[in-house]
């Protein structure tokens, strides 16, 4: 009787154990997941955040970036490549609702504030905290551009845009009808996603998440647990790289002038420099002609003085 039990206890521990390995969320590799519960199931929560995601499907990218923040995230060097800039907006710790999307309102902890769209990329100037961000303005076009690396061929446009669409649906879960054009033309790759607020059913992922994935994937910095980027066009892998992002909301963004950097602010004084100099060598031609033309007559009327009279 005793080496049943034993046995069956073996078997519980076993099944436990077993249970608490594949507790892991699949869309998200920078969670903490445990069993909860009589019945064990596996609850996940975000890096940096105490929240609970949906494992079947993409978190919000708000969620992400808090994860990206968070110290206990495990990181390895990297090293920049020869063109690497550092874009201090890019990468923050954002503020986030209850639903894991962005709040419309961000700061730093040096209390200096801004506005962000769906996205999470500011869309105002920066201030203080009595900035007033009323709506979190929808992010509801974006392009994507992307460069493979040399091919001997160029890729056919009608296998390569149905592999692209075929490659988001079955890894990011999107829907085609958000993919409204995929362009090439060799090497580049345009990719456009389109969702407004009344295109977005309950239960479709975000392109905005979506564009998010990605990009960390072509980086290699997927959230997958599963990092391979396995896109193929008619079975062969095609490798991207240099990927560059740009967002387009419902709204146009709210920058003033203070936003112009030094390098714009220096063209314009040296163009206008340039005018000013162009004005001033105009106006000193103009007088050196006039005064050519003065002596002349003076010269023309002396000499006609100096005839004898007949």
């Amino acid at each position: 009787m005793a080496q049943p039990l034993a046995l069956a206890l073996l078997l519980v521990a076993a099944a436990g154990w077993t249970a608490a390995q594949n507790c892991t969320c699949p869309t998200n590799k920078w969670t903490i997941c445990s069993l909860v519960g009589a019945g064990g199931s596996c609850q996940c929560k975000v890096l940096g955040s105490s929240h609970v995601v949906n494992c079947t499907t993409l978190t919000s990218k708000c969620l992400l970036m808090k994860a990206r923040m968070s110290p206990h995230k495990p990181r390895k060097l990297i090293k920049p490549s020869e063109h690497a800039v550092v874009d201090n907006d890019g990468l923050y710790n954002p503020d986030c609702d209850s639903w894991g999307r962005f709040k419309a309102r961000q700061c730093n902890q040096s209390d200096v504030c801004w506005c962000v769209n769906s996205v999470g990329v500011r869309r105002t100037d920066k201030g203080d905290q009595t900035l007033k961000c009323d709506e979190l303005v929808r992010t509801s076009y974006i392009l994507i551009n992307l460069r493979h690396q040399e091919r001997p061929r160029a890729l056919n446009h009608s296998d390569l845009s149905q592999a692209v669409r075929r490659f988001f649906h079955e890894r990011y879960q999107l829907s085609p009808k958000y993919i409204t054009a995929v362009e090439y033309e060799s090497p580049t790759i345009q990719i456009e996603l389109q969702q407004n607020a009344s295109q977005k059913a309950h239960g479709d992922v975000d392109i905005a998440d979506v564009a998010y994935y990605f990009e960390r994937d072509v980086k290699g910095e997927s959230v997958f647990h599963s990092p391979h980027l396995n896109l193929e066009v008619r079975g062969e892998p095609l490798r991207v790289e240099d990927t560059m992002i740009y967002y387009v909301d419902d709204k146009p963004p709210q920058f003033s002038m203070k936003r112009m950097t030094a390098g714009l602010i220096a063209v314009i004084v040296v163009l206008a420099l340039a005018i000013l100099a162009g004005i001033v060598v105009l106006v000193i031609s103009k007088k050196k002609k006039s005064g050519k033309y003065e002596k002349v007559e003076i010269k023309e009327m002396g000499e006609m003085n100096k005839q004898p009279n007949l």
